[in-house]
């Protein structure tokens, strides 16, 4: 495992983090699933166990993941272990009837992270992150006063923004131009490249960056086809259509050949490809099994600057387009 500073601060992060949404389990928000479907405890904690053992030192996790088990399950395998750097988020919860809201108000923040700091078992968070927070939350000025508040008094060391999937600009905008924060969390991967344009400006600027969804909800490990479905409990069941299937399959035929070309598996070339930018601090794949930490940490190589030419021009000549059926979806 390799490992990279994170932006400015003194976090050396290994270069593949364990993204902890699927861990969570099955948790709903009255019909929609927020979680990755049924999972089982013991097969996470060897999951975590396993990732830790092949280097992974890098937890990104939500107290709205499970609505909050994610961040226990952290917490019972590592309690304050100072070997492991965890990220969580806050700003999700849920409202009486069972929808999703969205609260960035200080008083939500400062007591939300009361609860995962006991959930977690840990005196402070190395890196806590507004979970989703739009301009106007950033503009209204009161989750900023939290974060800087909870840093003052030590229960966070440093902080940033996860940012919007097809939009990330604005918010990060924001955060550079008023020089607050951290880092920043994005989609970027073979399909969804929109966030190309933040990284030198990032690095520039002393942010570090956490890519998300390098696999793009399995898209991008090739084992789908079109006919493939997901349980009502799994965040898949209304992501991945039986179109966004269908086309997807098309669309990925050429990324298929450089994978080919290279000798590695579809999954190690997603995974390279990401980490190919410098700027990024580290890849955060959805782990679930002692199988996947092995499958997400394994043949990632240099990508010669040719072939990741080649996968940001299928990007640029139509892998847009599947983006932008994902974009409408909503």
């Amino acid at each position: 495992m390799n490992y990279r500073k994170f932006g400015n601060t003194d976090l050396n992060v290994s270069e593949v983090g364990f993204g902890a949404w699927g861990i969570g389990g099955p948790a709903m928000a009255g019909d929609i699933p927020i979680g990755w479907g049924n999972v089982n405890d013991e097969e996470s904690i060897k999951s975590l166990k396993k990732s830790f053992e092949l280097g992974i030192n890098f937890f990104d996790t939500a107290d709205f993941y499970g609505l909050g088990h994610s961040e226990e399950l952290i917490g019972n395998t590592f309690g304050s272990s100072d070997k492991i750097i965890v990220a969580t988020k806050v700003g999700h919860r849920l409202n009486p009837d069972n929808a999703i809201a969205l609260d960035y108000s200080k008083k939500h923040i400062l007591s939300a992270c009361d609860a995962s700091l006991k959930r977690l078992k840990r005196d402070s968070i190395d890196y806590y992150q507004l979970h989703s927070a739009k301009l106007s939350h950033l503009e209204n000025g009161e989750c900023i006063e939290a974060m800087e508040q909870l840093q003052k008094e030590g229960k966070i060391r440093y902080w940033g923004i996860s940012l919007n999937t097809f939009n990330p600009f604005p918010e990060a905008e924001f955060f550079i131009k008023n020089k607050i924060g951290n880092g920043f969390q994005l989609v970027f991967n073979v399909i969804n490249q929109r966030a190309i344009d933040l990284f030198e400006r990032s690095k520039e600027n002393g942010y570090g960056i956490i890519a998300r969804m390098p696999l793009q909800f399995g898209l991008l490990t090739g084992k789908f086809s079109k006919y493939a479905t997901f349980p009502k409990n799994d965040h898949r069941h209304f992501r991945l259509t039986q179109e966004i299937l269908s086309e997807s399959l098309d669309f990925l035929k050429d990324v298929w050949q450089i994978s080919e070309k290279l000798n590695i598996e579809k999954t190690s070339l997603s995974m390279s490809f990401i980490l190919a930018f410098r700027e990024i601090s580290t890849v955060i794949p959805g782990i679930k099994t002692e199988e996947q930490a092995i499958k997400n940490t394994s043949q990632i190589i240099p990508i010669e600057k040719s072939d990741r030419d080649l996968l940001t021009n299928l990007y640029k000549e139509k892998l847009y387009k599947l983006v932008e059926m994902m974009e409408r979806q909503g």
